[in-house]
């Protein structure tokens, strides 16, 4: 049996395809993870919820795959095999009846709370299997499940439910177990990743946890996503100081810097406690990369308040920034406020924005050039070797694009070091200093001679 799982959303969702995945490949099934493979008996779409776009996206794969699955039904009527499609995920959690009643053509339905129920486990041993999707040198790694949190504008609480870490021991073991199978960069993921502890151990342990991840997991890079700035604590910067190992790598959603909204937002925290949280962090970790995501259009978002944020931006000088126009969610606490900012007034500011991190992020590359820097090589693409520094994490950040004629001896998932040579706003492009293949080195040795 051949089942290809079609994964939207977010690196959260990734984790739990991958977990469903490895039940499944022990189980003896062959499993994909391609959205466009068309000789599978069952398709899994594991969906996203969270915001207008994603949901939107979600809908649409659903109906393509309904379509997909209609097709091979005719294709292999004679020989009798029949395509199962099941929808499994966020999207699902919130609003499977009316999904359910609009696409009757798939099979089944599953939410966020069901992966034991899809797979028959009576043990609560999710976690403990495991095939990777991403490419093999780098993984996430989910600590927590759920968020206690309550912002005005988020349905994740509303979807996943409260904030469950899970035991230390058992992360660590699987970070392990995903080093000893090849992967070299971790990357720490939950709704919240700061929370972790609370609820298990009565504190927060998230420097614990680092720490022990630097000391025994065997990871080369271990990279740090989801935290959140209300009561961040302030010992795990110790720990990213103390360890190599951990990139110097902080993605904390800010998402607005005028008090009254991020206090509409229930956000925890104001305009100075934002200034001087970021100023704690680059004073800790001066060569710190932090990443943000912003929202705009938010209700009661005047023009002042907008303007506020722009002049923010411009001056915080964020290594790397998403700004997300505001979507309206059902049952949230901002629901209740309207939708008052027009679609086109929040796409000009997202445009806006993102305009004003362009030009920081240009100047920032271009400081980089004639350094050089530690790069790990994701894949080839055409002429290139594409790879990352530490200051970047996979499909959200910037690139290092470097000429395969250079070195023809590196591969996805090796470090390199990389020589600087041209920035531009979403890459840098480099050489190769080492390693160097067996030819380069031959050629520059008969070059120095």
């Amino acid at each position: 049996m051949k089942i290809n799982i079609i994964t939207l959303g977010c690196s959260k969702n990734t984790s739990d395809s991958e977990h469903l995945a490895g039940h499944w490949a022990k189980a003896g099934l062959k499993v994909y993870f391609d959205r466009t493979h068309n000789d599978c008996d069952t398709v899994i779409v594991n969906t996203c919820g969270f915001i207008g776009d994603a949901k939107e996206e979600s809908v649409n794969v659903l109906v393509e795959q309904c379509k997909a699955k209609a097709d091979f039904n005719r294709r292999h009527k004679r020989d009798g095999k029949c395509r199962k499609l099941i929808a499994i995920g966020c999207l699902v959690e919130r609003y499977r009846d009316e999904l359910a009643q609009e696409l009757p053509e798939v099979d089944e339905w599953y939410g966020t709370h069901e992966w034991e129920t899809i797979l028959g486990l009576h043990d609560g041993d999710f976690e403990s299997r495991r095939l990777q999707s991403t490419p093999k040198h780098y993984a996430y790694l989910k600590i927590a499940e759920g968020c206690d949190r309550h912002c005005s504008y988020c349905a994740i609480p509303l979807i996943r439910g409260r904030h469950v870490s899970r035991p230390m021991d058992d992360i660590v073991q699987e970070a392990k177990q995903m080093t000893q199978n090849g992967v070299k960069e971790l990357i720490i993921i939950a709704q919240d990743t700061t929370y972790y502890g609370l609820d298990l151990y009565g504190e927060r342990r998230l420097a614990d946890l680092m720490e022990r991840l630097a000391q025994e997991s065997g990871a080369q890079w271990i990279r740090l996503h989801y935290t959140y700035p209300s009561n961040f604590p302030m010992e795990v910067l110790d720990v990213m100081q103390r360890h190599d190992n951990i990139c110097k790598y902080i993605d904390i959603p800010l998402q607005h810097i005028d008090s009254k909204i991020l206090a509409s937002m229930h956000r925890g925290i104001d305009k100075e406690g934002t200034i001087a949280l970021l100023d704690q962090i680059r004073a800790k970790l001066p060569d710190v990369s932090i990443r943000t995501t912003l929202i705009v259009g938010y209700p009661g978002e005047s023009a002042e308040a907008y303007e506020r944020l722009k002049q923010f931006v411009a001056k915080a000088r964020f290594d790397r920034l998403g700004v997300f126009a505001y979507s309206p969610e059902e049952n949230t606490d901002a629901y209740r406020l309207g939708d008052p900012v027009d679609e086109e007034e929040k796409n000009r500011r997202v445009s806006e924005l993102m305009a004003i991190q362009e030009q920081i992020s240009l100047e920032n590359n271009q400081r980089k050039a004639g350094k050089t820097l530690k790069v790990i090589i994701d894949r080839r693409e055409g002429n290139y070797l594409v790879g990352r520094t530490e200051y970047d994490s996979p499909e959200v950040d910037d690139e290092v694009l470097i000429k395969t004629k250079c070195d023809t001896r590196a591969k996805p998932g090796d470090f390199c070091i990389v020589k600087i040579t041209d920035a531009f706003e979403n890459d840098i492009i480099g050489t190769i200093v080492e390693p160097r293949s067996k030819k380069q080195q031959q050629r520059n040795k008969k070059h120095t001679e």
